[in-house]
């Protein structure tokens, strides 16, 4: 069997209930685009997670939990030459895997991102996404729920991702971006916006906000992410 062009990384850790419409999207996946792998990485979860991804027709791998522990896990037994890290409660569509295939298949390296939709009751939630995807073009910085891509020899060149509580996606593009500017392809992936609507939009604007600008000042992610819970 050929290398596979893609390996997408999924962390997770207690998110059963999306697991069934989870996998049944990455099952409708692997049957269109054979030359792309899935990797789900396990951070020790207690809510029958690990057992309903034992059943289903994808690679399970057990970590330490921590995104990023868990990303680099996952990146260490990927067989593809690219590799994508998605959220759990993120999905891919047909036009943004087209563009990354092609992508892939055109740059010999190189890291980016998708835009992203929030999905969500509250309209604020359109605003949001807007203004993350341009911010992202702006500064070169991408957050792990636009779904990160890059290289693998350049991943592996950066040492992947700092194995720290919080602020992993903001670390990883700041050293990324000393390589080169991210590809910041338009076609909109979706995001969950459960974070914003269990915390209020608002509150967890002027949160995030606050926290990236402590951590760009030099506060240690650890502090940041005990003021994040």
């Amino acid at each position: 069997m050929s290398r596979p062009l893609l390996s997408v990384v999924v962390p997770l850790l207690n998110e059963r209930p999306l697991l069934d419409e989870v996998l049944a999207e990455v099952a409708h996946w692997q049957a269109r685009y054979p030359a792309v792998e899935w990797l789900f990485v396990d951070g020790g979860s207690r809510d029958g997670s690990r057992q309903c991804l034992q059943s289903a027709e994808v690679t399970l791998l057990d970590s330490l939990p921590g995104r990023a522990r868990q990303m680099n896990a996952g990146a260490a037994q990927a067989a593809g030459q690219w590799l994508l890290f998605l959220h759990v409660d993120t999905q891919l569509n047909a036009a943004a895997i087209d563009a990354l295939l092609a992508l892939c298949q055109r740059e010999k390296t190189g890291w980016g991102r998708f835009d992203v939709r929030l999905q969500g009751r509250p309209a604020m939630l359109r605003v949001v996404a807007r203004m993350m995807n341009w911010r992202s073009r702006l500064t070169g910085i991408a957050t792990g729920d636009m779904g990160i891509f890059v290289q693998r020899d350049l991943f592996a060149e950066i040492a992947g991702y700092t194995e720290q509580p919080l602020m992993e996606d903001i670390e990883i593009s700041k050293r990324l971006r000393r390589e080169r500017w991210p590809h910041c392809l338009p076609q909109r992936i979706t995001s969950s916006g459960r974070r914003w609507e269990s915390r209020g939009v608002w509150s967890t604007i002027a949160l995030m906000w606050r926290l990236r600008l402590q951590y760009f000042l030099g506060t240690p992610a650890e502090q940041i992410a005990r003021r994040y819970r």
